[in-house]
Protein backbone atom coordinates (compact mmCIF):
# COMPACT_ATOMS: atom_id res chain seq x y z
CA UNK A 1 0.00 0.00 0.00
CA UNK A 2 2.55 2.22 1.12
CA UNK A 3 4.72 1.52 -2.36
CA UNK A 4 1.22 2.24 -4.24
CA UNK A 5 1.12 5.23 -2.74
CA UNK A 6 4.20 6.77 -2.78
CA UNK A 7 4.58 5.61 -6.90
CA UNK A 8 0.96 7.58 -6.76
CA UNK A 9 2.77 10.96 -5.37
CA UNK A 10 5.91 10.32 -8.15
CA UNK A 11 3.96 10.05 -10.34
CA UNK A 12 2.00 13.16 -9.57
CA UNK A 13 4.89 15.62 -9.16
CA UNK A 14 6.21 14.28 -12.49
CA UNK A 15 3.04 14.71 -14.59
CA UNK A 16 2.47 17.83 -16.75
CA UNK A 17 -0.07 18.87 -14.48
CA UNK A 18 1.80 19.42 -11.38
CA UNK A 19 4.98 21.03 -13.19
CA UNK A 20 1.95 23.51 -14.75
CA UNK A 21 0.86 24.29 -11.21
CA UNK A 22 4.28 24.60 -9.78
CA UNK A 23 5.03 27.38 -12.04
CA UNK A 24 1.79 29.18 -11.29
CA UNK A 25 2.29 29.11 -7.79
CA UNK A 26 6.02 30.01 -8.27
CA UNK A 27 4.99 33.08 -10.51
CA UNK A 28 2.48 34.11 -7.73
CA UNK A 29 5.09 33.97 -5.92
CA UNK A 30 6.88 36.54 -7.76
CA UNK A 31 3.97 38.46 -8.28
CA UNK A 32 2.81 38.87 -4.77
CA UNK A 33 6.93 40.24 -4.12
CA UNK A 34 6.26 42.66 -7.08
CA UNK A 35 3.11 44.22 -5.71
CA UNK A 36 4.90 44.74 -2.46
CA UNK A 37 7.88 46.33 -3.95
CA UNK A 38 5.62 48.62 -5.97
CA UNK A 39 2.76 49.20 -3.39
CA UNK A 40 2.98 52.95 -4.26
CA UNK A 41 3.41 54.04 -0.76
CA UNK A 42 6.26 56.01 -2.45
CA UNK A 43 3.68 57.83 -4.78
CA UNK A 44 2.81 61.02 -3.98
CA UNK A 45 1.00 62.03 -7.28
CA UNK A 46 -1.62 64.06 -8.86
CA UNK A 47 -2.54 62.38 -12.01
CA UNK A 48 -2.87 58.15 -11.75
CA UNK A 49 -2.71 56.53 -15.66
CA UNK A 50 -4.31 53.63 -15.88
CA UNK A 51 -2.74 50.57 -18.07
CA UNK A 52 -4.93 46.93 -17.33
CA UNK A 53 -3.29 45.10 -20.12
CA UNK A 54 -0.87 42.65 -20.39
CA UNK A 55 2.69 43.44 -22.43
CA UNK A 56 1.05 42.81 -25.87
CA UNK A 57 -0.81 45.90 -26.00
CA UNK A 58 2.04 47.96 -24.16
CA UNK A 59 2.46 49.80 -27.28
CA UNK A 60 -0.38 51.90 -26.70
CA UNK A 61 0.90 53.29 -23.44
CA UNK A 62 4.48 53.02 -24.35
CA UNK A 63 3.70 56.46 -26.89
CA UNK A 64 2.40 58.28 -24.17
CA UNK A 65 5.45 57.55 -22.07
CA UNK A 66 7.50 60.95 -23.21
CA UNK A 67 4.53 63.40 -23.38
CA UNK A 68 3.86 61.78 -19.22
CA UNK A 69 7.39 62.49 -18.91
CA UNK A 70 7.26 65.99 -19.95
CA UNK A 71 3.62 66.42 -17.72
CA UNK A 72 4.99 65.03 -14.47
CA UNK A 73 7.73 68.09 -14.25
CA UNK A 74 4.15 70.11 -13.62
CA UNK A 75 1.84 67.48 -12.11
CA UNK A 76 2.97 64.51 -10.46
CA UNK A 77 2.56 61.24 -12.58
CA UNK A 78 2.09 57.44 -11.53
CA UNK A 79 1.58 54.71 -13.62
CA UNK A 80 -1.07 52.41 -12.27
CA UNK A 81 -0.50 48.70 -13.59
CA UNK A 82 -2.37 45.50 -13.39
CA UNK A 83 -0.72 42.94 -15.19
CA UNK A 84 2.76 41.60 -14.18
CA UNK A 85 4.12 41.54 -17.98
CA UNK A 86 3.26 45.46 -18.26
CA UNK A 87 5.05 46.29 -14.94
CA UNK A 88 8.44 44.62 -16.25
CA UNK A 89 7.96 46.49 -19.46
CA UNK A 90 7.02 49.58 -17.86
CA UNK A 91 10.48 49.10 -15.80
CA UNK A 92 12.17 48.96 -18.53
CA UNK A 93 11.10 51.99 -20.50
CA UNK A 94 10.45 55.00 -18.18
CA UNK A 95 11.51 56.48 -14.72
CA UNK A 96 8.15 57.33 -13.89
CA UNK A 97 6.58 56.21 -10.74
CA UNK A 98 5.19 52.76 -11.10
CA UNK A 99 2.77 50.86 -9.13
CA UNK A 100 1.21 47.60 -9.55
CA UNK A 101 -2.50 46.08 -8.59
CA UNK A 102 -3.30 42.99 -9.91
CA UNK A 103 -6.64 43.16 -7.44
CA UNK A 104 -9.71 45.22 -7.02
CA UNK A 105 -9.47 46.09 -3.57
CA UNK A 106 -5.86 46.71 -3.39
CA UNK A 107 -6.79 49.36 -6.53
CA UNK A 108 -9.33 51.22 -4.53
CA UNK A 109 -7.46 51.22 -0.91
CA UNK A 110 -4.66 53.09 -3.01
CA UNK A 111 -6.61 55.37 -4.08
CA UNK A 112 -8.70 56.23 -1.22
CA UNK A 113 -4.75 56.48 0.44
CA UNK A 114 -4.03 59.24 -1.97
CA UNK A 115 -4.93 62.76 -3.26
CA UNK A 116 -5.43 62.14 -6.99
CA UNK A 117 -7.23 64.69 -8.79
CA UNK A 118 -6.94 63.19 -12.67
CA UNK A 119 -6.94 59.57 -14.25
CA UNK A 120 -5.66 59.41 -17.86
CA UNK A 121 -6.77 55.88 -19.86
CA UNK A 122 -5.25 55.46 -23.12
CA UNK A 123 -7.14 52.76 -24.30
CA UNK A 124 -10.83 51.15 -23.32
CA UNK A 125 -9.51 48.00 -21.75
CA UNK A 126 -12.36 45.67 -19.89
CA UNK A 127 -11.11 46.35 -16.33
CA UNK A 128 -10.79 50.20 -17.19
CA UNK A 129 -14.43 50.27 -15.28
CA UNK A 130 -12.95 49.64 -12.10
CA UNK A 131 -10.95 52.25 -11.90
CA UNK A 132 -13.58 54.38 -13.41
CA UNK A 133 -15.60 53.60 -10.19
CA UNK A 134 -13.58 55.95 -7.92
CA UNK A 135 -15.25 58.91 -7.65
CA UNK A 136 -12.86 61.95 -6.77
CA UNK A 137 -11.02 61.75 -9.78
CA UNK A 138 -11.77 63.19 -12.82
CA UNK A 139 -11.55 60.58 -15.47
CA UNK A 140 -10.12 61.38 -19.00
CA UNK A 141 -9.75 58.71 -21.90
CA UNK A 142 -7.13 59.99 -24.24
CA UNK A 143 -6.99 57.03 -26.87
CA UNK A 144 -3.31 55.93 -27.95
CA UNK A 145 -3.26 57.64 -31.48
CA UNK A 146 -5.36 59.32 -34.04
CA UNK A 147 -6.91 57.48 -37.24
CA UNK A 148 -9.86 57.26 -39.23
CA UNK A 149 -10.37 53.37 -38.31
CA UNK A 150 -13.72 52.62 -36.71
CA UNK A 151 -12.21 51.61 -33.96
CA UNK A 152 -11.07 54.98 -32.85
CA UNK A 153 -15.02 55.78 -31.45
CA UNK A 154 -16.89 53.35 -29.15
CA UNK A 155 -19.46 53.89 -27.07
CA UNK A 156 -17.55 53.77 -23.89
CA UNK A 157 -16.41 57.19 -25.12
CA UNK A 158 -19.64 58.13 -22.86
CA UNK A 159 -18.34 56.51 -19.49
CA UNK A 160 -15.19 59.08 -19.04
CA UNK A 161 -15.64 62.48 -17.79
CA UNK A 162 -13.73 63.88 -20.75
CA UNK A 163 -12.50 62.73 -24.01
CA UNK A 164 -8.98 64.18 -25.45
CA UNK A 165 -9.31 64.07 -28.92
CA UNK A 166 -7.12 65.65 -31.60
CA UNK A 167 -9.16 68.27 -33.78
CA UNK A 168 -12.26 68.63 -35.22
CA UNK A 169 -11.63 65.28 -37.25
CA UNK A 170 -12.05 63.20 -34.68
CA UNK A 171 -15.27 65.44 -32.84
CA UNK A 172 -16.97 64.79 -36.52
CA UNK A 173 -15.94 61.22 -36.12
CA UNK A 174 -17.76 60.77 -32.42
CA UNK A 175 -20.61 62.91 -34.11
CA UNK A 176 -20.94 60.21 -36.74
CA UNK A 177 -20.58 57.15 -34.62
CA UNK A 178 -21.99 57.70 -31.43
CA UNK A 179 -25.60 58.19 -30.68
CA UNK A 180 -27.22 60.37 -27.42
CA UNK A 181 -23.24 61.28 -26.77
CA UNK A 182 -22.66 64.65 -24.93
CA UNK A 183 -19.73 66.59 -27.04
CA UNK A 184 -19.05 68.82 -24.67
CA UNK A 185 -16.74 65.77 -22.85
CA UNK A 186 -14.65 66.15 -25.87
CA UNK A 187 -11.56 68.48 -25.62
CA UNK A 188 -9.37 68.89 -28.53
CA UNK A 189 -5.32 68.78 -27.57
CA UNK A 190 -3.97 67.47 -31.14
CA UNK A 191 -1.46 64.90 -30.89
CA UNK A 192 1.08 65.92 -28.36
CA UNK A 193 3.07 62.38 -28.62
CA UNK A 194 4.06 64.00 -32.14
CA UNK A 195 5.62 66.84 -30.58
CA UNK A 196 8.62 64.81 -29.24
CA UNK A 197 11.94 64.96 -30.83
CA UNK A 198 13.46 61.63 -31.71
CA UNK A 199 16.87 61.30 -32.70
CA UNK A 200 16.34 60.02 -36.38
CA UNK A 201 16.42 56.09 -37.58
CA UNK A 202 16.60 56.11 -40.96
CA UNK A 203 20.22 56.70 -42.47
CA UNK A 204 19.56 59.38 -45.42
CA UNK A 205 20.37 58.32 -49.33
CA UNK A 206 21.09 60.39 -52.36
CA UNK A 207 18.34 58.01 -53.82
CA UNK A 208 14.54 59.54 -53.19
CA UNK A 209 13.03 57.45 -50.04
CA UNK A 210 9.55 56.02 -50.72
CA UNK A 211 8.00 54.06 -47.45
CA UNK A 212 5.51 51.67 -47.90
CA UNK A 213 3.94 51.62 -44.54
CA UNK A 214 1.16 48.92 -44.37
CA UNK A 215 -1.60 48.45 -41.40
CA UNK A 216 -2.15 44.62 -40.12
CA UNK A 217 -5.63 43.18 -40.74
CA UNK A 218 -7.55 44.36 -37.62
CA UNK A 219 -9.61 41.89 -35.52
CA UNK A 220 -12.69 41.78 -37.40
CA UNK A 221 -13.15 42.54 -41.41
CA UNK A 222 -15.03 46.27 -40.73
CA UNK A 223 -11.67 47.13 -38.70
CA UNK A 224 -9.99 45.70 -41.58
CA UNK A 225 -7.73 48.51 -43.61
CA UNK A 226 -4.93 46.64 -44.43
CA UNK A 227 -3.08 46.68 -48.00
CA UNK A 228 -0.83 43.81 -47.85
CA UNK A 229 -2.93 40.95 -48.55
CA UNK A 230 -4.80 42.68 -52.03
CA UNK A 231 -1.82 45.11 -53.66
CA UNK A 232 0.92 44.82 -51.46
CA UNK A 233 3.30 43.36 -53.55
CA UNK A 234 2.28 45.70 -56.75
CA UNK A 235 2.87 48.45 -54.62
CA UNK A 236 6.04 46.99 -53.87
CA UNK A 237 6.95 45.86 -57.34
CA UNK A 238 6.10 49.66 -58.64
CA UNK A 239 7.99 51.31 -55.92
CA UNK A 240 10.87 49.12 -57.23
CA UNK A 241 11.00 50.32 -60.83
CA UNK A 242 11.08 53.98 -60.15
CA UNK A 243 14.50 55.06 -61.19
CA UNK A 244 16.72 56.54 -58.31
CA UNK A 245 14.69 56.00 -55.53
CA UNK A 246 14.94 53.74 -52.61
CA UNK A 247 12.00 51.53 -50.94
CA UNK A 248 11.75 51.05 -46.99
CA UNK A 249 8.75 48.78 -46.34
CA UNK A 250 7.57 48.66 -42.69
CA UNK A 251 4.76 47.50 -41.85
CA UNK A 252 2.62 47.20 -38.64
CA UNK A 253 4.73 44.64 -36.10
CA UNK A 254 1.76 42.62 -36.60
CA UNK A 255 1.44 41.98 -40.05
CA UNK A 256 4.76 39.59 -39.37
CA UNK A 257 2.46 37.61 -36.79
CA UNK A 258 -0.33 37.30 -38.97
CA UNK A 259 -2.13 34.29 -38.85
CA UNK A 260 -4.18 34.94 -42.17
CA UNK A 261 -2.58 32.63 -44.79
CA UNK A 262 -3.18 35.60 -47.35
CA UNK A 263 -1.12 38.08 -45.77
CA UNK A 264 1.61 35.78 -44.85
CA UNK A 265 2.01 34.94 -48.53
CA UNK A 266 1.78 38.59 -49.29
CA UNK A 267 4.32 39.42 -46.75
CA UNK A 268 6.82 36.93 -48.08
CA UNK A 269 6.06 37.77 -51.20
CA UNK A 270 7.21 41.28 -50.90
CA UNK A 271 10.38 40.34 -48.78
CA UNK A 272 11.17 37.98 -51.75
CA UNK A 273 11.08 40.98 -54.36
CA UNK A 274 12.79 43.63 -51.77
CA UNK A 275 15.63 40.79 -52.15
CA UNK A 276 15.94 40.05 -55.75
CA UNK A 277 16.07 44.17 -56.06
CA UNK A 278 18.86 44.32 -54.00
CA UNK A 279 21.37 42.04 -55.50
CA UNK A 280 22.02 44.34 -58.26
CA UNK A 281 22.86 47.08 -55.86
CA UNK A 282 25.98 47.72 -54.80
CA UNK A 283 26.08 51.37 -52.65
CA UNK A 284 24.48 50.01 -49.29
CA UNK A 285 22.67 53.64 -48.31
CA UNK A 286 20.56 52.83 -51.76
CA UNK A 287 19.65 49.54 -51.08
CA UNK A 288 15.88 48.87 -49.94
CA UNK A 289 14.80 47.97 -46.62
CA UNK A 290 12.59 45.93 -44.49
CA UNK A 291 12.11 47.78 -40.68
CA UNK A 292 9.86 45.35 -38.84
CA UNK A 293 11.04 46.76 -35.48
CA UNK A 294 11.42 50.62 -34.62
CA UNK A 295 10.17 54.15 -34.26
CA UNK A 296 8.36 55.03 -37.10
CA UNK A 297 7.77 58.27 -36.50
CA UNK A 298 11.73 58.60 -36.70
CA UNK A 299 12.07 57.66 -39.77
CA UNK A 300 9.62 59.74 -41.58
CA UNK A 301 12.71 63.15 -41.50
CA UNK A 302 14.08 60.48 -44.12
CA UNK A 303 11.61 59.58 -45.77
CA UNK A 304 10.32 61.51 -49.41
CA UNK A 305 7.13 59.80 -50.47
CA UNK A 306 4.72 57.66 -48.13
CA UNK A 307 2.19 54.94 -49.20
CA UNK A 308 -0.05 53.74 -46.42
CA UNK A 309 -3.43 52.59 -45.47
CA UNK A 310 -5.87 54.09 -43.38
CA UNK A 311 -4.54 54.58 -39.71
CA UNK A 312 -2.15 56.15 -37.47
CA UNK A 313 0.51 56.32 -39.64
CA UNK A 314 -0.87 58.85 -42.33
CA UNK A 315 -2.10 61.41 -40.13
CA UNK A 316 1.43 61.24 -38.42
CA UNK A 317 2.86 61.74 -41.42
CA UNK A 318 0.37 64.82 -41.93
CA UNK A 319 1.39 66.53 -39.03
CA UNK A 320 4.89 66.44 -38.61
CA UNK A 321 5.99 65.95 -43.06
CA UNK A 322 2.69 67.94 -44.73
CA UNK A 323 4.89 69.29 -47.44
CA UNK A 324 5.68 65.91 -48.60
CA UNK A 325 3.64 63.32 -50.86
CA UNK A 326 1.23 61.16 -49.61
CA UNK A 327 -1.00 58.33 -50.77
CA UNK A 328 -3.67 55.81 -49.23
CA UNK A 329 -4.91 52.54 -50.09
CA UNK A 330 -8.45 51.54 -50.20
CA UNK A 331 -9.60 47.62 -49.69
CA UNK A 332 -12.83 48.22 -50.63
CA UNK A 333 -12.51 50.56 -53.43
CA UNK A 334 -15.41 52.58 -52.51
CA UNK A 335 -14.05 56.35 -52.63
CA UNK A 336 -16.96 58.21 -51.73
CA UNK A 337 -17.28 56.45 -48.38
CA UNK A 338 -13.69 56.80 -47.86
CA UNK A 339 -13.47 60.58 -48.61
CA UNK A 340 -16.41 60.76 -46.22
CA UNK A 341 -15.18 58.74 -42.97
CA UNK A 342 -10.81 59.30 -43.97
CA UNK A 343 -11.12 63.29 -45.08
CA UNK A 344 -7.29 62.88 -45.74
CA UNK A 345 -8.70 60.67 -48.39
CA UNK A 346 -9.35 63.80 -50.45
CA UNK A 347 -5.93 65.07 -50.59
CA UNK A 348 -4.34 61.69 -51.78
CA UNK A 349 -4.21 59.67 -54.35
CA UNK A 350 -6.03 56.55 -53.75
CA UNK A 351 -4.65 53.12 -54.69
CA UNK A 352 -7.89 50.69 -55.01
CA UNK A 353 -8.45 47.93 -57.53
CA UNK A 354 -9.24 50.38 -60.26
CA UNK A 355 -6.16 52.53 -59.62
CA UNK A 356 -3.48 49.32 -58.70
CA UNK A 357 -2.02 48.84 -61.98
CA UNK A 358 -1.07 52.61 -62.09
CA UNK A 359 1.11 53.03 -59.11
CA UNK A 360 4.38 53.63 -60.86
CA UNK A 361 3.21 56.32 -62.85
CA UNK A 362 1.34 57.63 -59.44
CA UNK A 363 4.41 57.56 -57.58
CA UNK A 364 6.45 59.57 -60.52
CA UNK A 365 3.64 62.02 -60.94
CA UNK A 366 3.29 62.60 -56.94
CA UNK A 367 7.44 63.31 -56.79
CA UNK A 368 7.56 65.85 -60.24
CA UNK A 369 3.74 67.85 -59.47
CA UNK A 370 3.03 67.34 -56.03
CA UNK A 371 -0.54 69.49 -56.65
CA UNK A 372 -1.81 68.27 -53.22
CA UNK A 373 0.35 70.22 -50.73
CA UNK A 374 -2.34 72.97 -49.97
CA UNK A 375 -5.00 70.69 -49.55
CA UNK A 376 -2.92 68.55 -47.25
CA UNK A 377 -2.13 71.51 -45.28
CA UNK A 378 -5.66 72.18 -44.49
CA UNK A 379 -6.58 69.30 -43.87
CA UNK A 380 -3.40 68.78 -40.99
CA UNK A 381 -5.54 71.93 -39.70
CA UNK A 382 -8.60 70.02 -39.76
CA UNK A 383 -7.24 66.58 -38.07
CA UNK A 384 -5.17 68.76 -35.44
CA UNK A 385 -5.48 72.12 -34.97
CA UNK A 386 -3.54 75.44 -35.61
CA UNK A 387 0.20 75.92 -34.84
CA UNK A 388 3.18 74.10 -35.70
CA UNK A 389 5.84 71.34 -34.06
CA UNK A 390 4.75 71.80 -29.81
CA UNK A 391 1.50 73.07 -29.76
CA UNK A 392 -0.17 70.13 -28.91
CA UNK A 393 2.11 69.63 -25.83
CA UNK A 394 0.76 72.79 -24.60
CA UNK A 395 -2.83 72.28 -25.31
CA UNK A 396 -2.94 69.22 -23.59
CA UNK A 397 -0.42 70.45 -20.59
CA UNK A 398 -3.25 73.13 -20.47
CA UNK A 399 -6.46 70.91 -20.91
CA UNK A 400 -4.39 68.67 -17.62
CA UNK A 401 -3.85 71.93 -15.30
CA UNK A 402 -7.31 73.39 -15.92
CA UNK A 403 -8.97 70.15 -14.98
CA UNK A 404 -7.13 69.38 -11.62
CA UNK A 405 -7.77 73.42 -10.91
CA UNK A 406 -11.27 72.56 -11.25
CA UNK A 407 -11.62 69.17 -9.90
CA UNK A 408 -9.14 70.08 -6.83
CA UNK A 409 -12.56 73.35 -5.88
CA UNK A 410 -15.07 70.49 -6.39
CA UNK A 411 -13.08 68.10 -3.84
CA UNK A 412 -13.69 70.46 -1.38
CA UNK A 413 -17.53 69.93 -1.02
CA UNK A 414 -17.45 65.97 -1.95
CA UNK A 415 -16.78 63.45 0.55
CA UNK A 416 -16.82 59.57 -0.33
CA UNK A 417 -15.42 56.37 1.67
CA UNK A 418 -16.42 53.58 -0.48
CA UNK A 419 -17.83 52.66 -4.08
CA UNK A 420 -20.67 50.43 -5.38
CA UNK A 421 -18.00 48.97 -8.26
CA UNK A 422 -18.15 45.07 -8.61
CA UNK A 423 -14.76 43.55 -8.63
CA UNK A 424 -13.85 40.32 -10.82
CA UNK A 425 -11.19 39.21 -8.82
CA UNK A 426 -11.65 35.35 -8.85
Amino acid sequence: MKHLIRKTAQWAVRSAAWKTTSKWIRGTERWNRLEDEYDGSYAKGEVVVYFGDRSSKFYQLEQWLPVLEELHKKHRVVLVLRKGSALLQALESTHLPVVFKRRFDPLHTFYHANDFKLALYVNNGVTNFQSLAFAPMVHVHVNHGESDKLSMVSNQAKSYDKVFVAGDAAIERHRRALIDFDESALVKVGRPQLDIDRPPELEPSSARTIMYAPTWEGENESNNYTSVDLYGPQIVEAALRVPNARLIYKPHPRVEASNDPAMTEANTRILALIDHANEAIDDPTQQHQVLMQGDILAMFYTVDLLVTDISSVGLDYLYLEPHKPLALTDRRTDTNKLNAEAPISRATPIIDETTVDRVESMLLEMFSDDTAAAARQELRRHYFGEGEKGTSTALFTAAVSDLIADRTVELRKFHSESTNAESSDD
